[in-house]
């Protein structure tokens, strides 16, 4: 491999863990946060997740998910630029299943939410429905993360083992 693949394979190797890391996170949330929240008194859900969509705004959080944003669309250029490479394929594919099933739906469906969310008065009864609702929906976005972003880091590993088999 040459210079610039063996910085793309780099760039893919921590791309896919970082995708796994945000699977793993969206998981969290599905699997456990979210229900966690529903089944408390609409007035906690509320103040709760209030607070977490105002922490998580954090560099760590913002430079995870922003820098595999960035990874991704570098991998896309890389992909489209060495087309006949073996891997590159996936490499696009991955890159694309993070790009339109995490940041395109975290930007379209979860911040819109979240942003209604914040704006609910936690203690008002008219809050109830709008966070039964959020809650439904929010998790519904949420398992498309999951899913695309583990899905991501798994086509990403198969794109770099058939990078490994180029002379």
């Amino acid at each position: 491999m040459a210079f610039i693949d063996d910085l793309a394979f780099l760039l893919a190797l921590l791309t896919a863990v970082a995708c796994g890391l945000m699977g793993g996170l969206f998981f969290a949330f599905s699997n456990f946060v979210m229900q966690a929240l529903a089944r408390i008194h609409p007035e906690a859900g509320i103040t709760a997740m209030q607070s977490i969509n105002r922490t998580v705004l954090n560099r760590w959080f913002l430079g995870l998910f922003m820098g595999t944003t960035g990874a991704c669309a570098l991998l896309v250029l890389y992909a489209l630029s060495t087309w006949e490479m073996p891997g590159t394929f996936f490499l696009l594919l991955g890159s694309l299943l993070y790009l339109l099933g995490n940041f395109a739906v975290t930007l379209a469906c979860n911040v819109p939410r979240n942003n209604a969310l914040a704006r609910l008065d936690a203690g008002s009864p008219e809050s109830v429905a709008p966070w039964r609702n959020y809650v439904e929906e929010w998790t519904r976005w949420n398992h498309v993360r999951t899913g695309t972003a583990l899905l991501a880091a798994a086509v990403m590993i198969v794109g770099m083992c058939l990078m490994l088999t180029v002379d």
